[in-house]
């Protein structure tokens, strides 16, 4: 099979009809690649790999990692410090364990199922229950596999439960935010406009950008590292708090109802240099 791996590539990364080829062989990926000793991360966020990628431990100071099944534990150094750096900050605030989706896969790339993103390493989604039974001890890989993560809207609507929505989340989020490394980080609309009507301190806000569904866990993402030249940041996030008219729109029945798209969507093509990471 490896001799025809180079060819299988390239048809992959070419033509549209093989993007589930190419996701596939992602996918049965099993180990990092090797980098040498400097990790990289390789094109966009939906549109990329990477190189020389850590394994999250899957309990740490403060967390705990879930669906260990998924096997989308890696990310780019980077991406590990800052979940570590997250996860102390929970345990001396006593908030809990912060319980860790998805990162990204060994070699990062697409996948077959789920996220578009989470392709370079530097994207992780952290849930919004913060578990006091978790911080009291290991959770089993039965419990890692069937808990839920709670959404923190009332039932069918863009209203925040309070019996599901805490100060610590607030507080979490500004700690993520106010971090230098962090990019944006992706909640659900009712969320940020939860957030926008805080009366004061809303100069972190502008990371925090909507998107659709994110109820139940906040998704973070990281900046290009400086040593990765070939990775691509997403454009500038516009100027000011977000809590304006662009906020307003989620709520529109534009955006509650998108016309339905009327042809498939092609999966984008991954630079060149991650044919080599795929093939080590």
């Amino acid at each position: 099979m490896k001799q025809f791996l180079p060819l299988l590539l390239m048809l992959s990364f070419s033509l549209p009809g093989f993007a589930a080829s190419s996701a596939k062989l992602w996918t049965q990926v099993t180990e990092p690649a090797d980098s040498g000793g400097m990790a990289q991360s390789i094109g966009g966020y939906s549109a990329g790999c990477l190189s020389g990628a850590v394994k999250l431990p899957v309990d740490g100071e403060g967390y705990q990692a879930m669906r260990l099944s998924r096997q989308r534990l890696y990310g780019h150094p980077d991406l590990i410090r800052f979940i570590e750096k997250m996860g102390a900050e929970a345990a001396a605030r006593g908030w809990g364990e912060l319980l860790i989706g998805d990162l990204g896969q060994p070699r990062g790339g697409p996948t077959l199922s789920g996220h578009r993103s989470h392709q370079t390493g530097l994207d992780v989604d952290i849930w919004y229950l913060l578990s006091p039974q978790a911080a009291q001890r290991t959770l089993t890989f039965e419990e890692r596999e069937q808990w839920g993560a709670p959404s923190v809207l009332a039932a069918k609507s863009d209203n925040i439960n309070f019996s599901q929505w805490l100060p610590a989340h607030e507080q979490l989020l500004e700690i993520a935010a106010r971090s230098p490394e962090v990019e944006r980080i992706f909640v659900n609309p009712g969320i940020k406009r939860q957030l926008c009507r805080r009366e004061t301190g809303r100069d972190w806000l502008n990371k925090i950008r909507p998107w659709w569904q994110h109820d139940d866990h906040f998704h973070v993402r990281l900046k290009c590292p400086e040593n990765s030249p070939y990775c691509e940041n997403q454009e500038a996030i516009p100027p000011g708090d977000g809590c304006d008219a662009s906020l307003a729109w989620w709520f529109s029945s534009e955006a509650r109802t998108p016309a339905p798209r009327k042809t498939p969507a092609l999966e984008p093509k991954l630079p060149i240099q991650c044919e080599r990471v795929l093939n080590q």
